[in-house]
């Protein structure tokens, strides 16, 4: 019989007040109880309206059967069907505008809590289960990745079960993408992604980091190489800036830099040799999950104030809520209907305040979402040691600007035919936030598992 409490399993998680002054994982995750409790709460619809808000359709009901059951192994089973990073997706899908969007219990109270479960399965795979997939027959095909971040290794796993041998050739020296260089340890601990990378290694996938495709190697040169397709995943790592005067002041960051220095290079441990700027006042400029990210990491590096300035307000912020939940927690300041004019240096150069003027939302846009409009008479100065700039990232030009034949659109991004991800270059495709710009992780997954399904339909056709 179904459990039919209204409301979820609680996630534990640590106090904010302890958590904000380091950088261990905020959630701590369910109990053996907990998840069976919760997973009792699906009431295993006919329709399973779940699958259709997944981008790479796990079967969410008969996965979340398994663990009511409490068979864990089977329920992991499930899911690494069609998922190769459960872990990750558990951790920072936006469950609640796709899967839980999506579920009936949703209706008359809150979903069932499948991100949770998701994670729970994944964690207790790794914590019980030593033994990792093995590679499949080869076929004797070879495919080359571009990017090892969630696009590129989705589609590298899903071509290394169907016997490719798939090589990721990925430019910085560690595996991972926006994994390891923009997600906080407290979001998403870097061991966890480190394990599912080597799963995927003892698949067979191999990973040739240091390799900037464009500089290194052209993607011609890889066909030259006996590659027979190549995915292109490389992200949208190139940050925007406002261009208002002050910008290049000392102390102003981007936050793809800031987060890299962070989270890939370790700035927070104390025996780091990375560069950092220890801070007293840090705004951040922006309103998505990267900026929050920014943030909470001001915070755990001792910032006692810690802004986030959004031109919008608290309803157009689009950073997850819970993420936006866990800031408030942690003592962040928004700064809603705000926009930064000018940034203010001392005779040294370096940054020591903002100039803002106050927002007023007008008519929609052309994206449906009311237009901010300046506020007359409304400039005010707030005093700040740092600022980090979070409001988006394009495609970096490199390989498209060394590739013949490879359409960009106004944007930078690469155009695909939007159905399975072939770009204007014959088996070149391409998928995640080099295509849509920045994005989620799980629309990059989703690219990634369709565009090597095309692969693999058309190098089976040759």
């Amino acid at each position: 019989m179904a459990n039919m409490n209204p409301k979820k399993c609680p996630m534990p998680s640590q106090d904010p007040m302890v958590r904000n002054h380091n950088f261990k994982e905020v959630a701590l995750g369910y109990t053996m109880d907990m998840a069976v409790e919760e997973a009792q709460r699906c009431l295993n619809c006919k329709t399973k309206p779940c699958i259709s808000g997944c981008p790479v359709l796990i079967d969410i009901p008969a996965f979340i059967g398994e663990v009511a059951k409490g068979d864990i192994a089977k329920a992991y089973e499930i899911l690494s069907q069609q998922t190769s990073l459960p872990a990750v997706c558990g951790r920072v899908c936006p469950q609640e505008t796709q899967c839980e969007g999506k579920c009936v219990r949703a209706i008359k109270g809150e979903s069932v809590a499948i991100g949770r479960l998701e994670r729970f399965v994944a964690d207790w795979h790794r914590e019980n289960c030593a033994q990792k997939s093995q590679p499949v027959q080869p076929n004797g095909k070879k495919v080359a990745v571009i990017g090892a971040g969630p696009t590129g290794l989705t589609c590298a796993g899903e071509l290394a079960k169907k016997g490719y041998k798939v090589t990721i050739y990925e430019a910085l020296h560690t595996a991972g993408g926006v994994l390891v260089y923009g997600i906080p340890e407290f979001r998403l601990p870097k061991d966890i992604v480190k394990y599912e990378i080597d799963n995927l290694k003892a698949m067979g996938v191999e990973i040739e980091t240091n390799m900037v495709i464009g500089k290194i190697l052209t993607i011609d040169e890889l066909f030259e190489m006996g590659y027979e397709a190549v995915y292109i995943g490389s992200g949208a790592g190139l940050p925007k800036f406002m261009g208002i005067p002050g910008e290049s002041l000392k102390g102003v960051y981007s936050a793809n830099e800031y987060l890299t220095r962070v989270n890939l290079m370790k700035a927070y441990k104390p025996d780091s040799k990375t560069p950092i700027r220890k801070s007293r006042n840090v705004a951040v400029v922006g309103g998505g999950n990267v900026a929050m990210d920014a943030a909470r990491s001001a915070k755990r590096l001792g910032a006692e104030n810690v802004y986030i300035v959004y031109r919008r307000g608290m309803q157009e912020l689009p950073a997850r809520a819970e993420e936006i939940e866990h800031a408030q927690e942690e003592g962040i300041i928004f700064k809603l209907l705000t926009n930064p004019v000018e940034v203010i240096g001392d005779e040294n150069g370096e940054i020591k305040a903002i100039r803002c003027v106050e927002m007023m939302l007008g008519e929609p846009d052309d994206s449906g979402r009311r237009r901010p409009v300046v506020k007359p008479d409304s400039e005010f100065v707030i005093d700040i040691d740092t600022m980090i700039m979070s409001i988006g990232t394009s495609p970096n030009p490199l390989i498209s600007s060394t590739t013949e034949g490879l359409e960009t659109d106004k944007w930078g991004c690469i155009v695909t035919n939007g159905d399975d991800g072939l770009t204007t270059r014959n088996a070149v495709y391409a998928g995640g936030d080099a295509v849509t710009g920045a994005a989620t992780v799980i629309l990059a997954m989703g690219a990634g598992k369709q565009a090597a399904a095309a692969i693999d339909k058309m190098l089976g056709e040759k």
